[in-house]
C-alpha cells in the first residue's frame, strides 16, 4: 500500500543485524507499546520468526491491565526470552525531581540495575526522532556510560550507513532502528504487516491513547478513531502532541533533558 514502508523496513533490519553481527551480548527493551512492538516485528522478519536474544520489560507494576494481557499473549505465542525487571520504588527516586518526572525515573533506575546483572554490551530500544526533542538528537548507535549516562553534545558521526560500534570497556550502546521513522510510519506499517496492538490505542467513548506509560502518569486524549485505518487519517491532519497524555511532558521545560541524560529511554 505504501511502496516507501519497505525501505524503512529494509533499513532497519539491516541496522538490526548489523549490531548482531559486531555487539555481543545484546538484549532489547519492549515497552510493549506500538514502536516497540513494531520494532519486536522487525527483528522476528531480520531471524526469520525468531528473536535471538533477550527482551527486556522495565515493569513499575504501574502498567496498564492491558499491557500486562499483551505481553502474557505474546511471550507465549513468540515463544519469547523475556526478562521482567521489577523496577525500584517511587520513593527512592531523586525527591528535587518533579511528580511525573520521579514515578518515570523508576524505569531509568530499572534499567541501571539490568544493565548491572547482565551486562549488556548493546540494547535495541524502539524510540523515533520525531517523537520528542532530545530524541532528535540522538544516533543509531548511542554510547551510554556503565551508568547509563548520555552526552548528547558528543555523539559519534553517522555516514552512509556507517557506524560506530566499538567503545571503551564499561559503556554500552544504545541501537535505534525506528529513528528514522514517524508516529505515522509506525501506524501505516502497522496495517500494512497486520501486526497487533494493544487495544488502548483504539477509541473507546471519545477517547485513546497515543503514547502508552504507567496508568498514574498517562491519560487517554480526545479521538474517535477507532480503527488503524481511522488513526492514520486522523494523524494526516492533527496537531495534537503524541505524547500530549504524558504528564512528565507538562512538568519543567528540562525534565525530559534530565531523564534521557541520566539514561532515560
Amino acid at each position: 500500500m505504501y511502496s516507501y514502508l519497505k525501505d524503512l523496513e529494509s533499513q532497519s533490519i539491516y541496522i538490526i543485524r548489523e549490531a548482531y553481527n559486531r555487539i555481543n551480548p545484546l538484549a532489547m527493551m519492549w515497552s510493549i507499546g506500538k514502536d516497540s512492538t513494531a520494532l519486536l516485528w522487525l527483528v522476528r522478519k531480520a531471524f526469520f520468526g525468531k528473536v535471538p536474544f533477550k527482551l527486556v520489560l522495565l515493569d513499575t507494576e504501574m502498567e496498564l491491565p492491558e499491557v500486562y494481557e499483551f505481553r502474557d499473549k505474546y511471550t507465549k505465542e513468540w515463544n519469547l526470552d523475556v526478562h521482567n525487571e521489577i523496577c525500584p520504588p517511587e520513593e527512592e527516586m531523586d525527591p528535587t525531581l518533579p511528580p511525573a518526572t520521579r514515578a518515570a525515573m523508576r524505569k531509568t533506575e530499572g534499567l541501571k540495575n539490568v544493565m548491572r546483572q547482565f551486562e549488556f554490551r548493546g540494547i535495541f530500544a524502539g524510540i523515533r526522532r520525531d517523537e520528542q526533542s532530545m530524541r532528535a538528537k540522538e544516533r543509531i548507535f548511542s554510547p551510554r556510560t556503565i551508568d547509563g549516562d548520555w552526552d548528547y553534545k558528543d555523539q559519534p558521526a553517522e555516514f552512509w550507513d556507517q557506524y560506530k560500534t566499538e567503545f571503551p570497556q564499561g559503556c554500552h550502546v544504545r541501537i535505534h532502528p525506528l529513528l528514522h521513522w514517524t508516529e505515522l510510519d509506525i501506524w501505516r506499517y502497522t496495517q500494512q504487516e497486520n501486526i497487533p496492538i494493544v487495544p488502548l490505542y483504539l477509541a473507546r467513548d471519545g477517547k485513546r491513547y497515543r503514547s502508552l506509560g504507567e496508568k498514574n502518569i498517562t491519560f487517554p486524549v480526545d479521538s474517535n478513531a477507532s480503527t488503524i485505518e481511522e488513526i492514520i487519517t486522523e494523524l494526516e491532519t492533527t496537531k495534537t502532541s503524541e505524547r500530549a497524555g504524558r504528564a512528565m511532558d507538562k512538568e519543567t521545560e528540562d525534565s525530559f533533558e534530565k531523564l534521557r541524560a541520566s539514561g532515560y529511554m
